[in-house]
C-alpha cells in the first residue's frame, strides 16, 4: 500500500458529541494540501458511543481508520499504538474535544519544514478556566528550567512529526506529556508554534487535579532517565563511592585513635563511618542492578484492541497493539 504524506493521529475518550464535527474539520484542513493522507482515531475505552460515531465516519471516508482499546488505557498508551500504526511520512496529533483547530494543521507542517523534527503547538491564548490555566504555566515553566528546553506549552497536544521520531520515541505511563523532552534528549529538533484554542464545545475535561502532582513525578522519571538510562551505575556508583570514601576516612581515623589510646569505646562517629561503607555497598549494587536491568530487552506491553475500523483483512479484529 502506497505510504500517505501525511497522517492525523486523533486519541479520543467519551468524544461521540465530537467525533463526526472533528473528522469534517480535519478532512477540510488537509484534503487542499494536495498529497494522500490518513486519519487515525484511537478509541481509549470509550463508552459513550464514541466508536459508534467512527464507524459511521469510517464507512463513507476510505482515509479514516479507527482502533478501538477495550478499555481505558490513558493518552500515552493510546498516542504509543498511533505511533506504531501511522503510515505517513509526517504525522500530525491533535485532541478529540475539538478545543485544537484542525485548520492550523497546514501552518504547523510548514514550521516543521523550517528545518525541525517535531513541532509542537502552544496555547498561548488558551480558553480554559483559569484552574487549569495557572497549574499548566507553573508546570510548564518547572519543565522547562528542569530539562533546558524553551517552550511554553509541552502538554499540548496538537504537535506535528517526521515519522523518525515517532518511530523512535517510546511511551508509557504518561509521559505524552513529556514527547518534546523525550525527542530532545534523542537528538531531534524541537520547535514551537502558536496556536489557536477553543473552548470545549461538549463535555468536560478528562483530567482532574491529580494529573499535576503526576505530571511532577513524572518531570522528576524525566530528569532522571535523561541523565541517567543508559549508564545508571554511573549515578548509584557516583554515591556509593562518595559514602565509601566518606566511610573509609571516618574509619581511618578511628583506627588511628584505637592506635594511641589503645582503646576503643562504641562511639556514634565509629557507627557513622561503619553505616556509610554499608550504603556504599548498597548503592554500588543497585547501580549493578541498574545496569543489568537498562541492558535487558524491555518487556513489550500489550493493550488489547476491541476492532478495527474497517476490518483488517490480515489479521484478526482483536489484533492488539504493542507499545
Amino acid at each position: 500500500m502506497e505510504r500517505p504524506e501525511l497522517s492525523v493521529l486523533i486519541p479520543v475518550f467519551n468524544e461521540a458529541a465530537s467525533v463526526a464535527e472533528l473528522h469534517r474539520r480535519v478532512t477540510a484542513a488537509v484534503a487542499p494540501l494536495g498529497g494522500a493522507y490518513e486519519i487515525l482515531f484511537i478509541d481509549d475505552g470509550s463508552t459513550d458511543g464514541t466508536a459508534a460515531e467512527l464507524e459511521a465516519c469510517a464507512a463513507g471516508d476510505p482515509r479514516l481508520r479507527a482502533i478501538v482499546f477495550r478499555r481505558n488505557f490513558g493518552k500515552a498508551a493510546a498516542l504509543a499504538v498511533g505511533f506504531r500504526e501511522v503510515r505517513g511520512e509526517r504525522v500530525a496529533t491533535l485532541d478529540g474535544d475539538l478545543q485544537d483547530d484542525p485548520a492550523e494543521i497546514p501552518g504547523m507542517l510548514a514550521a516543521l519544514d523550517q528545518g525541525y523534527d517535531m513541532v509542537s503547538g502552544w496555547k498561548r491564548r488558551r480558553r480554559d478556566p483559569w484552574t487549569k490555566r495557572w497549574p499548566s504555566r507553573v508546570w510548564n515553566w518547572m519543565t522547562a528550567r528542569a530539562t533546558g528546553i524553551p517552550l511554553h506549552d509541552f502538554n499540548c497536544g496538537f504537535k506535528v512529526y517526521r515519522r523518525e521520531v515517532v518511530e523512535t520515541v517510546r511511551l508509557y505511563g504518561e509521559l505524552h506529556r513529556y514527547i518534546p523532552v523525550l525527542a530532545d534528549r534523542l537528538g531531534f529538533r524541537v520547535g514551537e508554534r502558536e496556536v489557536r484554542h477553543h473552548p470545549r464545545a461538549h463535555g468536560r475535561s478528562k483530567y482532574g487535579g491529580a494529573r499535576f502532582l503526576n505530571g511532577f513525578l513524572d518531570l522528576l522519571t524525566v530528569t532522571f532517565l535523561g541523565s541517567s538510562q543508559r549508564k545508571p551505575l554511573h549515578v548509584f556508583g557516583r554515591i556509593g563511592a562518595a559514602c565509601l570514601a566518606a566511610g573509609m576516612l571516618i574509619n581511618a581515623y578511628m583506627a588511628g585513635v584505637w592506635i594511641v589510646e589503645r582503646a576503643l569505646r562504641v562511639r556514634p562517629l565509629l557507627i557513622g563511618g561503619v553505616i556509610l561503607v554499608i550504603l556504599a555497598v548498597q548503592f554500588i549494587s543497585m547501580g549493578l542492578l541498574a545496569e543489568m536491568i537498562a541492558s535487558a530487552q524491555r518487556e513489550q506491553q500489550v493493550y488489547p484492541v476491541r476492532r478495527r475500523l474497517p476490518p483488517d483483512p490480515s489479521g484478526p479484529a482483536t489484533k492488539g497493539g504493542r507499545e
